[in-house]
Parts: C-alpha cells; structure tokens; sequence
C-alpha cells in the first residue's frame, strides 16, 4: 500500500488542456495559493531532475513569488506523521500508515519552505477542507478563490478543488504546476476538474492574470482616467480581455472577427465581461453584446456608454442566449 514509484512523463502543455465550461479569471484581490502537500514523503515518489518533478518545482515557485508580490496569502498544507490508526481512519485501508513519525519525511521540500508570513494547514484527509480550518482562513480574509498546486493531482488536489466549488469558491487548477502518478491520472484529475469544479489554467495564464489586475498603482490611474471622461476602451484593450478568457493570443483574434461564431465565446463568458465592464462604471447589457459580437463593434459600444453608465443599473442575465 506504499506509493507507487513514479515513471518521468511529460508535464502538458497549454494546447492539451480541456476545455472550461468556467471563465473565472484570478484576481489578486480574491485569490489565495495552496501549495498542497510539498513534502519529501510524496515528492520522493517522483525521480529527481526529471519531468514532471522539474516543471512542477519551478512553477510553483513562480506562483509563490508573484503572489508574496502582491499580497496574496500563501496557504501550505501538510500531512501529520506518525498518525494513530483512528487518526489514519479510512485512509490506512487505501494508503497504508502514511508517513512516519521522523523528521525527513514530514518535512517542506528544501524548494518550498513555508516563510513567516505564509499559513500551514495541518491536513488529514484527501480534500484540505477536511478537518482543517482552510474555508474560515480564506473567508477570514475575504477571499473566495483559490489557486490550487502540488501533488497528487487527482487525488489530494482534485478533491481539494472539489470541495472549494461546493463552498462557493473558485477553484483554479493549475496544469503545469500539479504532479500526478502518471501522464493519464493527470489528465483524468484536470478533465474532471474543466468540466464540473474549477479552471484548468498554466502557470504564465495565471501570473499573467494577477500581473495585469495586480498593479493598484495602474487600476487607480485608469479610474481617474475613467472619472475625467479619458476613453480607456481600446480595440486592444477589448482583445485583450477577450482573449484572457478564451485562452488564446490576442493578436490571433481580428477587429471584425465574430467572437461567437469563429471564436465559441459563449454566453457565460459574455456575461463575465458584461460584469466586469460593468464593475468599471459602463452599464453594458448582455443583449448589447450578443447582438454585435466583434472587438470593433463593442469598442464603439462601450465608447458611448463610458462617460454615461451607471453600474448600479438592474438588469437580468439571459444565460440560454446561446
């Protein structure tokens, strides 16, 4: 019942992820990154210096950096050793005794030693939820995302992304960043996770996302700008964004290009912009950009409507548009 001893495999790319049926997007301001179970006893499993121990590593250490950056909570979660078989429960039928009671194998890889600052989580089931006091932390702090890393993908961090949805958080799995006990498990834990719990994203998508929304320096200007009736609504701007939640280049997507058709943006999505358009003070509706979907189309819509919203207008979104 010991781990498997796992065979090097190719970390995936950003074209084999699945497709999301979610277009959540990170915010620095929501979000919080769980580093899930880093610790020698489950890393020992994988071969040194090889795929995906490598890629896994080095992302992780990405996404811990820019989020100490921009103050965004740093949670670790870890396993007890030594458990008592009550302690070990149900999982001493699956796992055997987990992991001893020495010092080596309970230990942060040398990679990823918690800081002051960080949290630890002492966890005792699959899901960090379980036992732990993870759901206060995050609403303690007013954060109702989660980035989700480390090992094993469909199993500790599957679940945990699981359990994150059914408390109304949203979870972001993160491809490139989470090791599994083979290429086809970590396929099957980010598939599952795209289609009925969370974001499947990479590690670049997601600094991406909190460098751009990150800088409070940059959002303060661009509202200043708004309030003195600066136009900030760019046909690149637009694709941009557009192209953030399709997972695409922008320079990929053209001016006159129907973003329904030719790109599949669905009406989930559209309404995720009309919300976030509407955060920024244009009260665009969901029919108003259905009706003309091109980047041209809307710049000249929101154009108008930027000096003379009001985002606290009602409105209903229609999600069978589409």
């Amino acid at each position: 019942m010991a781990l498997p001893s796992i065979v090097p495999y190719s970390m995936p790319s950003e074209t084999e992820l699945p497709a999301n049926k979610a277009a959540w997007i990170p915010d620095p301001n929501r979000a919080a990154l769980l580093i899930h179970d880093m610790q020698q006893y489950f890393v020992d499993a994988f071969q040194t210096g090889k795929s995906p121990m490598v890629e896994l590593l080095a992302n992780i250490k990405k996404l811990r950096a820019r989020c100490t950056e921009l103050g965004i909570p740093v949670i670790f979660s870890a396993q007890p050793g030594g458990q008592s078989p009550d302690q070990r429960g149900l999982l001493q039928d699956f796992w055997g005794a987990g992991i001893n009671d020495g010092p080596y194998q309970k230990e942060f890889v040398s990679e990823l030693v918690p800081k002051e600052e960080d949290i630890v989580v002492t966890k005792w089931r699959y899901s960090a939820f379980q036992k732990t006091n993870l759901l206060d932390i995050l609403r303690e702090r007013g954060r109702d995302q989660l980035i989700v890393c480390g090992i094993y993908a469909h199993i500790g961090c599957l679940m945990t992304s699981c359990e994150a949805f059914m408390q109304d958080v949203q979870p972001f799995l993160i491809a490139d960043a989470v090791a599994d006990f083979s290429a086809d498990k970590h396929r099957m834990a980010l598939t599952y996770a795209a289609e009925r719990c969370a974001v499947t994203t990479t590690t670049e998508r997601v600094l991406d996302a909190l460098n751009r929304t990150g800088n409070s320096t940059v959002l303060e200007e661009e509202r200043n700008a708004n309030a003195e009736g600066v136009d900030l609504v760019t046909q690149q701007s637009i694709r941009d964004t557009v192209a953030r939640l399709l997972q695409e280049e922008p320079s990929e997507i053209g001016d006159h290009d129907n973003l329904v058709m030719q790109w599949g943006l669905d009406s989930i999505r559209i309404m995720s912009l009309v919300e976030q358009w509407r955060r920024s003070g244009i009260a665009v509706s969901f029919v108003e950009l259905a009706e003309q979907p091109t980047v041209e189309c809307w710049r000249e819509l929101l154009s108008a409507k930027q000096n003379h919203s009001n985002p606290n207008h009602d409105f209903t979104p229609n999600y069978d548009y589409f």
